[in-house]
């Protein structure tokens, strides 16, 4: 059974950091992209970063772009988000995924319907 943990989430004022974890139990030969979305009160679900690890190209929303970091500890199974600048915009529930496939353009779009296995999320608050 797959499973995804995350963790990190909590409150902050802006400006603040946080990193976010997020422990995978799948073997990972599966898996071929892994991405952290989010998704704000009375709004959609969102993409917010992701990484192809056929060759760890790593792709960003534009709001994000310069201020989060997508990293992976392949030997702990575990995929991170370093949260830099926040903002209160950023405030929302982070979810991390996970997907098998070749297409590297799949993981760049990072649509949420493309993505097999889901986290239950860690919540991220940013005052300003």
């Amino acid at each position: 059974q797959v499973q995804l943990v995350e963790s990190g989430g909590g409150s902050v004022q802006a400006g603040g950091s946080l990193r976010l974890s997020c422990v995978t139990s799948v073997d990972a030969y599966k898996v071929t992209c892994m991405a952290w979305f989010r998704q704000a009160s009375g709004k959609e679900r969102e993409g917010v970063a992701s990484i192809f690890l056929q060759d760890t190209s790593t792709y960003y929303r534009d709001s994000v772009k310069g201020r989060f970091t997508i990293s992976r500890d392949s030997a702990k199974n575990t995929l991170y988000l370093q949260l830099d600048s926040l903002k209160s915009e950023d405030t929302a529930m982070y979810y991390c995924a996970i997907r098998s496939g070749p297409n590297p353009y799949i993981c760049r779009h990072m649509s949420d319907i493309d993505f097999k296995h889901w986290g239950r999320g860690t919540q991220v608050t940013v005052s300003s």
